[in-house]
């Protein structure tokens, strides 16, 4: 198996009620799930690592004001269309989903367990 682009797809700000502490919690197991995808070889990627620094370049001052809401999303789904494969850790996530469909009508592979992710 050749070296892949995969996206992690989970919880960032889902179930956090806002609590930094939570997101950053939230941001860690992406980052853990991101690690694991690397040590078999891949190229992980997490939306956040790119839209977070673009929409603090924008303005934003804080994760869910409107300019946040207006990249997030957006810089995720550009995202995905250069990736080869998504990796959806478990976890409640309406952007994740989202991820999910676009990375869908893409054709990419989606993958639900790090066993189902070939060794590079």
């Amino acid at each position: 198996m050749t070296q892949q682009l995969i996206l992690i797809a989970g919880p960032y700000r889902s179930g956090t009620d806002g609590v930094q502490a939570r997101i950053d919690e939230n941001l860690a197991r992406l980052e853990n799930a991101a690690l694991a995808v690397y040590q078999r070889g891949h190229v992980p990627v997490i939306g956040e690592w790119l839209a977070l620094p673009l929409a603090k370049a924008a303005g934003s001052q804080s994760v869910g004001d409107e300019i946040s809401e207006a990249m997030l999303y957006p810089v995720a789904h550009r995202l995905i269309s250069k990736c080869d494969a998504i990796y959806r850790i478990a976890g409640e996530s309406r952007g994740a989903d989202l991820d999910i469909e676009v990375a869908q009508k893409l054709g990419l592979a989606v993958y639900t367990s790090l066993d189902s992710i070939p060794q590079a």
